[in-house]
């Protein structure tokens, strides 16, 4: 389901878990964010004492708008304790760099990987 120009979404909650599987695209703006965010808070508060493991494809991602980077750091510090994994695959290293830094932040694991397959098998 594509949500919004830049980012594709789908949620698939299980037994208190919600599945998030995010694809971005080019270079995310502020606005991407204002959909995004209510849709995420809305799943969140649908489910009691909710986590979330997430699933990042950012192979075609390339890097965002100032406000949205401010919006993405907002909703990662309001939310971190709900974080069980999240697995970022990229292909270049600065999304490395991006990863192992969201690592110190997050409650929960966030590793970077190249391939969407091992990613895939990772959050399992």
């Amino acid at each position: 389901m594509q949500i919004t120009q830049h980012m594709d979404i789908n949620i698939e909650p299980i037994n208190g878990v919600l599945n998030v599987t995010l694809k971005a695209t080019g270079k995310l703006t502020h606005e991407d964010y204002m959909t995004l965010i209510p849709m995420m808070e809305s799943s969140i508060k649908s489910i009691p004492n909710a986590k979330v493991n997430m699933l990042l494809d950012a192979t075609e991602f390339e890097g965002w708008e100032a406000k949205a980077a401010w919006d993405d750091f907002k909703f990662g510090m309001e939310y971190k304790d709900i974080f069980l994994k999240i697995a970022i695959v990229g292909t270049k290293t600065w999304q490395e760099y991006i990863a192992k830094m969201g690592d110190w932040f997050m409650h929960g694991e966030v590793k970077f990987f190249y391939d969407l397959d091992e990613a895939k098998q990772w959050i399992k």
